[in-house]
C-alpha cells in the first residue's frame, strides 16, 4: 500500500486530554511489541507496512525478532496497569489505542488475530468497555473510509484532467496510465475498505455475546445497514462479488435481530428500506435467506396497514366535504393553503405517500396509475369544485417559471395522467354521440357543454402538455379508436381553447407548431347530421372558424390550411349582414313594450334581431359569429340589454339626476350555452363595466344575463367579485350602489356557485369586513343588514370547519345575530357531517371563545339538548343576564314610553324616523333582544294578574304589527331571530308563530313569489318587474336610499329564518307548529337557495324525534318530482302510522343506483385489483357495458323517468352542486325519512353486503337470507367456499330479481359485488351515528358468529389459512367466488373508514368491545386486520390514536395474557407480523407520517404499551421489550434518553 493511501486509514486524533498522557506512549509501544513492528509509531503516523500481496512479501519483508507469545501480554499489560492511578483514564486510552491498531493493522491477518486475542482479554481484566469500544471503533472506521473515497475522487478528478493531452506530448504517457492507475486505486481501496470492514465484523461478535446497552446495538445495526446499502449501490466499484466481510456483516446483523435475544427488533430491517433481492449473488443462501425474509415480513406488516380493496377507494365527489391526506401537525389555518391529496400511493411499507417525484416515477399501466387515472376520470365526468382541481392541479413542468422548477410536495397526479383522462373522456362521449341510442344523442350535447367548460379550465390551468396532448389524441383517433370520430366534436372543443395563450403559442411559436396544426386540421369532418339543428349548424361551420382563426395567427401554418373552409367563412359574413331586418324606431320600441314579451331582439348597431323567434339555422349561425366575430357579437348583445334607453330614477332631490336602465328580457340559457368561450369572457368584462362602473343604473335584465354567464360555465367563468373589484379600482366597493349590487348578486344569486367554488369562507371573510366596519356606524342600516344576511346564508351554507376570522386570532367581528347563527351552524356540522380532521377540535375550542367574548346571550336547555356535546359543555354554563335587562328597561321605561308615544303619534313629525336612523345596526339589535325579553316579561305580569292568555298575545300582537306594518320600524328578520333564542320561555314560540302568520307577511310573502318568477331564475324569459324601493325593504332600511332593488326584499330576507324556527320548534316539541309553518312557507321555501341541504341536515338532526308526517312535510319542501328518489320510495313513507321496512330489494336497489352514480367507474385498461392473472383485468373490463352514470342503454333506471336526464349542468342543481352529490344525498334523505329503526336499516344493508357475491353469482331466483340463523357449513374455508355464508341471520326472507340487477349496472357479477360493498361503506359514512352504532354491532355479530373462529379442534395452521382466505380482498376471491362473510364485512367496514371524518372514527372502539374477550389467534387477527389499518389515518389525533392502540393490546393481552388459555397451544413467533405492525405504527404516530431513519416512538406510547407487555406472556413481553420506557432495555427508549441529554447540553 502506497503512503498516499496506507494515511488514509490512519485513526482520527483522539481527545486533547490524552493525547501527550504517558501512559498512552507506554501502551503503543506494548501494543507495537506483540505486533512485530519496529519502533513506535505516532498514531496520526501512517504505518508502513506494504500492501497485501505475497509476492513482494517474500522479497521485501524486513528480517526482526518474533514478537513474544499472546499469554504474555496481560501479564504485561497489568505490570503497566500498576505504574498509573486512574483506571477509567487508562481503559479510555487503551480503548483509544486499540482502534488506531485495528486501522493500522486490519490488512495483516496475523496482526489482526492477535488484536482480537488482546480485546477479549482486555476486556477480561476491565480494560475494554465494548459500549463505549465499539462505537468508537465504528465511528473512525467511517471516517476512514470517508478519507478513502475523497482520495480515489481527488485521484480520478486528477485523472480527468491529464485526458485531453495531446498525441506526442509530454504528458501523453501519464494520461494512457490513467484508466490502469484508477481501477489499480479502486482495488487497493476495495482491499482497504474489506479488511477494515472484516475486522470490525469479528470485534463485533465478540463484544455482542456479551450484554451490551441498547443504544450500542443501535449504533451497530445502524452501520451495518449503512454497508450493506453501500454495498447494494456498488460504492465499493463495479463488481459485485460478495466480499468477505459481508457474510460476517450479515452474522452480526442475524445476531442483532435474533428474536430469542432481541437485541434489535426484526422491524428495524423491515424499514430499513433494503431491496437488492435482485442483486444477491448465486448461491448465497445467507444473503438471500435474509433478503427474502424481509420481504417476507414487510409485506405481511404492510398488510396490516391497508384497507381490504384499498385500491377500489377512491374519492366519489358525492359530498361537500373534500377528503384529503392533510399532514399531522399542521395549523388550521395552514390547512388552508395545502395542497389536496386526493388519493395517496401505499409504499413497500404500506404507508400512504405522495409527491410530484413519486407520482412521475409510477409506471404507466400499472394499479397505481390506473387508480390515479379513475379518480381525474370521475373527477371530470362529475365536475367537482374547480377549488378541487386548483388543489390538485400541478402545472406542466414546461409551462411552469424556472423559479417553480422544483417537484410539489403533496402532488399525487402528473400531466401524462390529467392528458390520458382528458382523451379518455373525450373518446367516451364520441362513442355517446355514436351509439345511436336516443336517450343519449338528446343528452349529448349538454354532456358536451360540461366537459368543454372543464376542459378549457384544465388546458388554460396549464396542467398538461397542449402539444403532447394533440399527439396523443392523434394516437388514440387513429388507432383502437378510428371509428368513433364521425362529427366535429373534437374541433369544437379545440376551437374553444384556440385563444387560450398557452394553445396561442403552441401554434404560433412552438417548434412543432406546423405539425400541431396538421394535427389539429386533421380532426376535421363533414358533419351534415341536421341541417337545421343549432348544435349540427355549429359543428358543420366550426372547422371554418377553426381555420379562420389559425390562418391569423402563423403565416408558416396558412399552406395547411382547407381552402373550403375558409372560403365557408363568408356564408357566416353573408349570413350576418343579411340579418338587419328591423329598425329600432321609438313606435317599435313603444310596440314592443305594449306586447308581452315572448320574444325579443338583438341589436347590431342600427339593426336588431328576433333571437327568441329565430329558427334553429339562425341560432346555429349566431353560435358561430361568436367564434368568429366575438367583439360585434358582444356589442349585439349588450345593445339588446339597453334597448329600451333609459329613464330618471325617481323620488330624487331637485339637484339630484340618476339614469337607470328600463327593462328588456334577459338572454335564456338556451342561447348562452352555445356561445364561444371567448364571447362568454368578453360579455362578463363588458357587463361588469355597465354593472360597476357605469353611472347608469343596471337593469335587472343585466345583472340576470351576468350572472347566467357565470352559472353557465362555473370552471371557466368565475371570478371573485370582492377581490376582483378591488383590483379594477380599490374606490368601487366604497360606492353605496356598488356594494348594494354586489351584496344582491352574492345573497340572491351566486350564492350556491360560492359554496360550489369552495369559497364561502373567503366570501364570508370579505363580507364580514364590511359588517365590522358599519354595525357601530350610524345610519347605515340597509346595506349593513344586507351583508348580515348574506353572512347569514354563508354561514349556513358551511358544512366544514371554519375559523370566525381569516387571521384566526382575537375576538370575533361577528355581531350577535352571526355569533349565535355560528352556533347553530358548527352544532348542525358536527352532528350531521362530524369533523373531518381531529386536530379541528383544537381550534373549535379556540374559535368559540372567540364568539363568547363578544356573545351576550345564553342558550335555552331545549336547544342544549339537541346540540353535539362538545358544545353543549362548552355553552351549558353561561350566565343569563336578562334580568339585568329588565331592570334597566324597567328603570328607563316611562322616559323610553313617552318619548315613542311622540314620534309615534298622528301629529309627529313624518321624518321621526330619523332619529332611529341615527341609532347603529348593532344598537338596534340589541334593543331588539332587550324588546323581546321586555315583552316576554310583560306577558307573565299580565298573567299574574289573572289576564286571559288569549287576550294577551292578542294585544302584542296588535302592538307588533304596529311596528313591522304600519310604521315598518324593525328589521323582521332580526326581531324573529331574537325571539326564537328565548324558546325557554313558553309564549316565544307562540309569539312567533303570530307573526309568521300574519296577514301582512303571508301577503308580502305571495307578492315577492308572484313578482320573483319561478324559483328557477335561470329559466324566467319574461321581463322582471322591478319592485319599487319602499314597498321592498319598508321605511327602517330604505329610508332616504333612493338606489333601486333588484332581488332584495323583506320577504327574501326570511328565507335563512323560516328553518331556523323550524328547528326551533322541534327542539321544543312543537311538531304540529312546525307541520303548519312548513305548510304555510313551503312554496316559499322553494325560493331558499340551499333547501336541499335543508331538507338532509334537519333530517339527520333530529333523526329519531321526527314523527312520520312531520318527515313527509319535510320533504314536500324540496319538490319530490325534481329528486332521483327512488320509484318505491314514497310507498315506504305514505302511511307513517303503520311503518314497514322495506325488503332487501329496495336497498340493493339504492346501493345499486350510488354504484351506477356516485362510485368512480372502474377502467377498461385497469384490472383494479391484482395482477394475479390476466383474468382479472377481464373480470373488470367495464367501460364497454357500464355507459355514464350508469346507464345501460335499454335498461331500466331506478328512480322516476324524469330524473334519469343525463349529466346536468351547474346551475340545474346548484344545491347540492353535483350530480354525484344529488344522488349520494337523495340516499340518505331516503334513510332517513323511512319509518324505521336504525337498527332495521342497518340490518338489511350488512345483510345483503354478506352475501351479496353468492347472491349475485349462485341465486337465479332472487335475493334469499338464511333462513336458520348462523350457517353451519362442515367444511373450513381453507377452500373458502366454506365460509360464503357462514354468518347470515336474517329475519325475513325476501327476494330480488338478480338479473335486472346486475343487467341494470353494466357491470359483471363479481365487479358488482365488489362495487356495492363500496357503495354500502359510502352510504352508511353520510349518515348520522346512530347507524354507526349499529353497524358495529351487526359487524361484531358477524364475526362473533363464524364457527370456525371458535371451533377448539382446529389446529392452528388450519385456522390460519381459513382468516388467510376469510381476509383476502373481495376482488380476489370475486376471481374464483370464494367471497366470505368476515371477508366482506371487514371490506364494508374499511370503505366505511375512508369515508368517515375522523371525528366519527371514536366510535370504532364498540367493534373491540363487542368482539371482547378475544379467545383466538385467529379473531385477534381478524380485530387487527379491522382495525389496524385505521391507525395510520389516525397519526395526527394522539389522543384518538393512543386509544385504539390501547383497546388493540387489551385484546392481545385476552389470547397471550399471563393467565390466558387459549385452546390451542400457540407460540409468541405466530404473530410476529402483528409485533411488526405494532412497530411500525408507533413509528409512524411518532413521525407525523412516512416513516423515517430518524423516525422513534413517542414516550407516552412506550409507556402505553409498558403497561400493557405487563399483563403479557414472558415471551411475548420479550418480542415488545423494545416499545418500553427502560433505556436499558429499548432502543427507542435510550434514544430518547440521549436525546433528552442532548437537548439539555
Amino acid at each position: 500500500m502506497d503512503q498516499s493511501q496506507q494515511r488514509t486509514v490512519t485513526a482520527p486524533s483522539s481527545s486533547r486530554s490524552y493525547q501527550f498522557h504517558p501512559a498512552r506512549a507506554k501502551i503503543i509501544d506494548l501494543f507495537n511489541l506483540y505486533l512485530g513492528r519496529g519502533s513506535r509509531q505516532k498514531p496520526d503516523e501512517p504505518a508502513r507496512d506494504p500492501p497485501p500481496n505475497k509476492s513482494q512479501k517474500r522479497v521485501h519483508a524486513p528480517s526482526r525478532d518474533f514478537p513474544p507469545g499472546n499469554e504474555q501480554f496481560i501479564v504485561d499489560f497489568e505490570q503497566l496497569h500498576t505504574q498509573f492511578n486512574d483506571p477509567d483514564q487508562l481503559r479510555a486510552i487503551t480503548e483509544s489505542v486499540s482502534v488506531t491498531m485495528v486501522l493500522q493493522c486490519s490488512n495483516h491477518a496475523p496482526r489482526a488475530e492477535f488484536l482480537l486475542f488482546a480485546l477479549r482479554a482486555l476486556f477480561r481484566i476491565g480494560f475494554v468497555n465494548w459500549d463505549t469500544f465499539l462505537p468508537s471503533l465504528l465511528s473512525s472506521v467511517s471516517a476512514a473510509e470517508s478519507s478513502l473515497n475523497q482520495a480515489a475522487s481527488s485521484s480520478a478528478t486528477s485523472s480527468q484532467s491529464l485526458a485531453p493531452v495531446g498525441i506526442g506530448s509530454p504528458g501523453n504517457e501519464q494520461a494512457s496510465l490513467t484508466p490502469l492507475a484508477v481501477r489499480s486505486s479502486q482495488r487497493v481501496r476495495a482491499a482497504a475498505v474489506n479488511s477494515l470492514r472484516q475486522i470490525s465484523c469479528k470485534i463485533i461478535l465478540i463484544g455482542v455475546e456479551f450484554n451490551l446497552k441498547p443504544v450500542t446495538h443501535a449504533e451497530i445495526f445502524q452501520h451495518m445497514m449503512s454497508w450493506l446499502v453501500s454495498w447494494d449501490m456498488r460504492e465499493m466499484g463495479t463488481e459485485k462479488s460478495l466480499s468477505e466481510w459481508l457474510r460476517s456483516c450479515l452474522e452480526v446483523i442475524w445476531l442483532l435481530v435474533d428474536e430469542g435475544q432481541s437485541r434489535i427488533p426484526f422491524y428495524e430491517l423491515l424499514r430499513s428500506g433494503l431491496q437488492f433481492i435482485e442483486n444477491i449473488p448465486d448461491g448465497d443462501e445467507a444473503l438471500f435467506t435474509l433478503v427474502m425474509e424481509i420481504h417476507r415480513r414487510r409485506d405481511a406488516m404492510a398488510m396490516h396497514m391497508l384497507m381490504l380493496d384499498q385500491h377500489l377507494h377512491c374519492p366519489t365527489f358525492g359530498t361537500h366535504r373534500i377528503s384529503s391526506q392533510t399532514p399531522a401537525n399542521v395549523s388550521a389555518e395552514a390547512v388552508a393553503h395545502l395542497r389536496y391529496s386526493p388519493i395517496t400511493y401505499p409504499s413497500v411499507l404500506g404507508e400512504p405517500l405522495c409527491g410530484e417525484d413519486l407520482a412521475m416515477s409510477i409506471p404507466q399501466g400499472s394499479l397505481d396509475w390506473e387508480r390515479a387515472v379513475r379518480c381525474i376520470r370521475h373527477a371530470i365526468r362529475t365536475t367537482p369544485s374547480p377549488d378541487w382541481w386548483k388543489r390538485v392541479l400541478v402545472v406542466s413542468p414546461g409551462y411552469r417559471p424556472s423559479a417553480q422548477a422544483g417537484p410539489i410536495p403533496g402532488a399525487v397526479f402528473t400531466s401524462d395522467m390529467i392528458c390520458e383522462a382528458i382523451i379518455d373522456r373525450i373518446v367516451e362521449l364520441l362513442k355517446l354521440t355514436n351509439s345511436g341510442n336516443v336517450f343519449f344523442y338528446a343528452n349529448c350535447w349538454q354532456e358536451w357543454l360540461v366537459f368543454s367548460d372543464i376542459f378549457f379550465f384544465l388546458i388554460k390551468s396549464g396542467c398538461t402538455d397542449f402539444v403532447d396532448f394533440i399527439d396523443k389524441l392523434v394516437l388514440r383517433l387513429n388507432g383502437d379508436d378510428n371509428h368513433i370520430l364521425r362529427t366535429n366534436h373534437v374541433t369544437w372543443l379545440l376551437a374553444q381553447i384556440i385563444r387560450v395563450e398557452l394553445v396561442m403559442t403552441a401554434l404560433n411559436s412552438d417548434l412543432k407548431k406546423v405539425e400541431t396544426t396538421r394535427k389539429i386540421l386533421s380532426f376535421h369532418r363533414e358533419d351534415r347530421t341536421d341541417p337545421n339543428n343549432p348544435q349540427s349548424v355549429l359543428l358543420d361551420f366550426v372547422s371554418s372558424c377553426q381555420n379562420l382563426r389559425i390562418w391569423s395567427l402563423s403565416a408558416t401554418t396558412r399552406a395547411y390550411l382547407n381552402n373550403d373552409q375558409l372560403l365557408k367563412g363568408k356564408q357566416i359574413d353573408e349570413w350576418w349582414r343579411s340579418k338587419g331586418k328591423f329598425l329600432t324606431t321609438p313606435y317599435l320600441v313603444r310596440r314592443l313594450e305594449k306586447t308581452p314579451f315572448s320574444f325579443c331582439f338583438l341589436f347590431s348597431g342600427e339593426r336588431m334581431m328576433d333571437y327568441m323567434n329565430l329558427d334553429d339555422r339562425s341560432i346555429g349561425m349566431f353560435w358561430v359569429v361568436s367564434y368568429t366575430m366575438a367583439q360585434p357579437a358582444c356589442e349585439t348583445v349588450i345593445n339588446w340589454l339597453s334597448s329600451s334607453g333609459m329613464a330618471e330614477l325617481p323620488g330624487l332631490q331637485p339637484n339630484e339626476r340618476v339614469m337607470m336602465m328600463q327593462e328588456v328580457t334577459p338572454l335564456p340559457m338556451s342561447l348562452l350555452s352555445g356561445f364561444s368561450m371567448n364571447l362568454c369572457l368578453k360579455l362578463a368584462l363588458q357587463m361588469e363595466e355597465a354593472l360597476f362602473v357605469s353611472q347608469v343604473v343596471p337593469s335587472i335584465a343585466m345583472v340576470e344575463t351576468y350572472t347566467r354567464l357565470l352559472l353557465i360555465s362555473p370552471h371557466s367563468m368565475f371570478r371573485s367579485h370582492f377581490t376582483q373589484l378591488a383590483q379594477r379600482n380599490a374606490s368601487l366597493l366604497s360606492k353605496p350602489g356598488v356594494t348594494l349590487l354586489v351584496l344582491e348578486i352574492l345573497n340572491y344569486r351566486l350564492l350556491p356557485l360560492y359554496r360550489y367554488q369552495g369559497k364561502s369562507k373567503t366570501l364570508m371573510y370579505d363580507v364580514t369586513k364590511i359588517i365590522s366596519a358599519l354595525k357601530a356606524k350610524r345610519g347605515d342600516h340597509r346595506i349593513f343588514r344586507l351583508a348580515e344576511n348574506l353572512c347569514m346564508n354563508l354561514i349556513l351554507s358551511l358544512r366544514d370547519f371554519f375559523s370566525v376570522k381569516r387571521e384566526g386570532k382575537g375576538p370575533t367581528e361577528f355581531t350577535e345575530t352571526l355569533n349565535r347563527i355560528t352556533i347553530m351552524t358548527l352544532a348542525i356540522t358536527i352532528k350531521t357531517r362530524g369533523i373531518a380532521d381531529a386536530d379541528h377540535l383544537v381550534y373549535l375550542q379556540t374559535m368559540l371563545e372567540q364568539i363568547l367574548a363578544t356573545s351576550q346571550h345564553t342558550w335555552s336547555e331545549k336547544t342544549l339538548r339537541h346540540f353535539p356535546s362538545l358544545l353543549r359543555d362548552a355553552l351549558s354554563g353561561r350566565v343569563d343576564k336578562r334580568g339585568l335587562s329588565i331592570q334597566a328597561w324597567q328603570q328607563a321605561e316611562t322616559t323610553v314610553i313617552n318619548q315613542c308615544t311622540q314620534l309615534l303619534s298622528p301629529s309627529a313629525e313624518p321624518s321621526y324616523a330619523r332619529v332611529l336612523r341615527e341609532v347603529s345596526p348593532e344598537e338596534v339589535t340589541a334593543n331588539i333582544y332587550t324588546l323581546v325579553d321586555v315583552l316576554l316579561h310583560k306577558v307573565h305580569v299580565d298573567l299574574q294578574r289573572g289576564h286571559n292568555i288569549k287576550e294577551i298575545l292578542d294585544k302584542h300582537d296588535a302592538n307588533l304589527a304596529f311596528f313591522f306594518w304600519t310604521h315598518e320600524m324593525l328589521p323582521l328578520d332580526i326581531f324573529i331571530l331574537a325571539l326564537i333564542d328565548r324558546d325557554d320561555d313558553p309564549h316565544a314560540l307562540i309569539i312567533a308563530k303570530i307573526i309568521l302568520e300574519r296577514p301582512e307577511l303571508m301577503q308580502r310573502i305571495n307578492m315577492y313569489c308572484a313578482n320573483r318568477g319561478p324559483p328557477e331564475h335561470w329559466l324566467f324569459t319574461q321581463v322582471f318587474k322591478r319592485n319599487e324601493l319602499q314597498k321592498a325593504l319598508g321605511n327602517h332600511l330604505s329610508w332616504k336610499d333612493r338606489y333601486p332593488t333588484f332581488f332584495d326584499d323583506i320577504a327574501a330576507r326570511l328565507l335563512p329564518v323560516i328553518p331556523l324556527v323550524v328547528y326551533r320548534l322541534i327542539e321544543n316539541n312543537a311538531m304540529d307548529t312546525a307541520d303548519k309553518i312548513l305548510t304555510a312557507y313551503s312554496h316559499f321555501l322553494a325560493y331558499h337557495p340551499l333547501r336541499f341541504t335543508f331538507v338532509r341536515d334537519i333530517l339527520a338532526y333530529f333523526y329519531g324525534h321526527l314523527p312520520g308526517q312531520l318527515v313527509v312535510k319535510i320533504l314536500r319542501v324540496l319538490g319530490l318530482s325534481k329528486i332521483p328518489f327512488s320509484e318505491s320510495f314514497p310507498q315506504y313513507i305514505s302511511n307513517p302510522s303503520s311503518p314497514t321496512c322495506p325488503p332487501l330489494d329496495y336497498f340493493a336497489t339504492l346501493l345499486l343506483n350510488l354504484v351506477n352514480n356516485v362510485i368512480p367507474p372502474l377502467s377498461s385498461s385497469s384490472s383494479n385489483c391484482s395482477s394475479r392473472s390476466g383474468s382479472m383485468a377481464d373480470m373488470l373490463n367495464s367501460s364497454s357495458a357500464r355507459s355514464l352514470h350508469g346507464k345501460t342503454p335499454g335498461a331500466s333506471q331506478p328512480g322516476p323517468a324524469n330524473a334519469s336526464e343525463g349529466q346536468k349542468a351547474f346551475y340545474q342543481i346548484q344545491d347540492p352542486g353535483t350530480y354525484t352529490q344529488l344522488v349520494l344525498e337523495t340516499a340518505v334523505i331516503e334513510i332517513l325519512s323511512l319509518p324505521v329503526s336504525a337498527a332495521q336499516i342497518v340490518s338489511s344493508l350488512v345483510q345483503i353486503i354478506v352475501n351479496i357475491q353468492s347472491t349475485l353469482i349462485q341465486s337465479g331466483n332472487g335475493f334469499h337470507g338464511a333462513a336458520n340463523g348462523v350457517g353451519q357449513g362442515s367444511v373450513l374455508p381453507t377452500s373458502p367456499s366454506g365460509g360464503s355464508t357462514d354468518s347470515m341471520s336474517a329475519s325475513r326472507s325476501t327476494c330480488m330479481n338478480t338479473a335486472s340487477f346486475v343487467s341494470r349496472s353494466g357491470y359483471t357479477c363479481q365487479q358488482l359485488s365488489c362495487l356495492l360493498i363500496q357503495a354500502c361503506g359510502l352510504l352508511l359514512a353520510q349518515l348520522p351515528p346512530d347507524f354507526h352504532t349499529q353497524l358495529y354491532m351487526e359487524a361484531s355479530r358477524v364475526v362473533r358468529e363464524t364457527w370456525w373462529l371458535t371451533d377448539g379442534k382446529r389446529s392452528q395452521g388450519e385456522l390460519d389459512s381459513a382468516v388467510g382466505y376469510a381476509l383476502m380482498d373481495p376482488t380476489w376471491a370475486a376471481q374464483d367466488n370464494t367471497s366470505t362473510a368476515i371477508g366482506n364485512i371487514v371490506a364494508l367496514l374499511h370503505a366505511f373508514f375512508s369515508n368517515l371524518p375522523q371525528e366519527w372514527l371514536d366510535g370504532t372502539h364498540l367493534i373491540i368491545k363487542n368482539l371482547r374477550p378475544v379467545t383466538s389467534v385467529a379473531m385477534l387477527r381478524v380485530v387487527f386486520r379491522i382495525m389496524g389499518p385505521l391507525l395510520p389515518r389516525l397519526a395526527n389525533t394522539h389522543a384518538l390514536f393512543n386509544k385504539t392502540l390501547a383497546l388493540l393490546l387489551t385484546t392481545m393481552v385476552d389470547v397471550f395474557g399471563k393467565n390466558s388459555q387459549t385452546q390451542v397451544p400457540v407460540e409468541a413467533s405466530q404473530i410476529a407480523d402483528l409485533i411488526d405492525f405494532l412497530h411500525h405504527v408507533v413509528h409512524y404516530e411518532g413521525q407525523g407520517g412516512a416513516v423515517q431513519s430518524s423516525s422513534k416512538p413517542r414516550p407516552d406510547i412506550l409507556a402505553l404499551i409498558g403497561r400493557a407487555a405487563d399483563s403479557l406472556r414472558p415471551d411475548v413481553q420479550h418480542l415488545l421489550s423494545h416499545l418500553r420506557t427502560d433505556p436499558n432495555t429499548s432502543i427507542y427508549a435510550a434514544a430518547h434518553q440521549n436525546a433528552a441529554k442532548t437537548n439539555t447540553s
